[in-house]
């Protein structure tokens, strides 16, 4: 099955940005990016306002990534990296942003060098039932640093809750026999409760060729009774 997609690159982002932006957003950004190298206290008041300067638009060519989102990014990056300060600043804007700001501040971890120093902003989202936040945790920076029995639990909570797996990044990579495992008893559950199991659930256990069997001894999508 199909996961998540790579980050843009800067590049390609800043591009879309721009093609986007109107005169007054553009000279918004610019002088707000200029703030934040020079003051360390900038961000904190740039941060909440680059939705309404750059707007809120999707931005061509790059799935769910919204104008708002990409001048976040490009204001994240324009802080100092040395001494921790660019990861304190991201932190503040996450745990003080509200929902979309935060979105947006998982979305720019893979792009802003931070390593695996972030990886508690990832956890926190994903103790949220906020689809949208979730889908923004699960991706490339939580496959490369979340740990695999957060990781596992992160996808399984997707499950619950209906967060399309294609959001998860690299799930055919991390996708383990432990994680198949917890996804077989999932929609076990789910047909003994008279429940529907969603297909993305199903679908990870075809990708791993392991499809429980069904109330009636038979495997899902299979003719031929199982073995007791």
């Amino acid at each position: 099955m199909s996961s998540g997609q790579a980050p843009p690159s800067l590049a390609d982002l800043r591009r879309a940005l721009e093609a986007v932006l109107t005169e007054g957003g553009a000279a918004w950004l610019e002088t707000a990016e200029q703030r934040v190298a020079a003051s360390a206290g900038a961000l904190g008041a740039l941060f909440p306002a680059a939705g309404r300067s750059c707007g809120h638009g999707p931005l061509p060519g790059l799935a769910d990534w919204t104008a708002g989102d990409a001048a976040r990014v490009f204001l994240l990056l324009a802080v100092e990296a040395e001494g921790g300060r660019r990861l304190a600043e991201t932190v503040a804007c996450y745990r003080y942003g509200n929902a979309a700001e935060r979105r947006s501040v998982l979305r720019a971890l893979p792009l802003l060098g931070l390593g695996a120093d972030a990886v508690e902003l990832t956890e926190d989202a994903l103790r949220t039932n906020d689809s949208r936040l979730l889908a923004a945790a699960l991706g490339p920076y939580a496959a490369r640093h979340l740990s695999p029995r957060l990781w596992r639990h992160a996808v399984l909570k997707c499950l619950f809750v209906g967060v399309p797996l294609a959001a998860v990044a690299d799930l055919d990579r991390r996708r383990d026999a432990q994680l198949v495992r917890m996804v077989g008893d999932f929609v076990r559950e789910r047909q003994a409760a008279g429940r529907a199991v969603p297909a993305d659930a199903l679908a990870l256990l075809s990708a791993a060729s392991v499809l429980p069997p069904t109330r009636s001894g038979t495997r899902c999508g299979s003719s031929t009774p199982t073995s007791t």
